[in-house]
C-alpha cells in the first residue's frame, strides 16, 4: 500500500502547477482524500479535501480561505489518482504538500483537518518565487 505526491517545482508567483496524488496497491474510490500543506516553522493545515465517490457526499469538497478560487481538487477514477491544481500561486504557497486518505464521511471532508487522516503519503516541495 502506497500513496505517492509527485508534481512539486519551482515556479513564479502567478504561476501553475499540478499535484498528483496516486494510490498503489488499493483504491482511493472509497476514501477521503486530502491535501494538506506545511511550511518551514508552521503547523500542517488542510488545504483541500474531497468526499469518496460512494457515499451520498459524492464529490463534495473542501478549500481553505487562502486558496479558495485558486486551487481545486478533483479525481480521475480510472488512475487512481487525486489532482490539485494550482492556479495564481502566491509566495505564501511555499510549503512541502502531502497528500492523505481519510474515512469517507461528512466530517472528515468538512474539517478537512490532519488529525482526521488515516495514511500519509511522501510530501512534494512547492516553492514560489515572488
Amino acid at each position: 500500500v502506497q500513496l505517492q505526491a509527485s508534481g512539486g517545482g519551482l515556479v513564479q508567483s502567478g504561476g501553475s502547477l499540478r499535484l498528483s496524488c496516486a494510490g498503489t496497491g488499493f483504491t482511493l474510490d472509497y476514501y477521503t482524500i486530502g491535501w494538506f500543506r506545511q511550511a518551514p516553522g508552521k503547523e500542517r493545515e488542510g488545504v483541500s479535501c474531497i468526499s469518496n465517490n460512494i457515499s451520498r457526499s459524492d464529490g463534495e469538497t473542501y478549500y481553505a480561505d487562502s486558496v479558495k478560487g485558486r486551487f481545486t481538487i478533483s479525481r480521475d477514477n480510472a488512475k487512481n489518482t487525486v489532482y490539485l491544481q494550482m492556479n495564481s500561486l502566491k509566495a505564501e504557497d511555499t510549503a512541502v504538500y502531502y497528500c492523505a486518505i481519510g474515512p469517507p464521511n461528512y466530517r472528515t471532508v468538512r474539517t478537512c483537518a490532519y488529525y482526521t487522516m488515516d495514511y500519509w503519503g511522501k510530501g512534494t516541495q512547492v516553492t514560489v518565487s515572488s
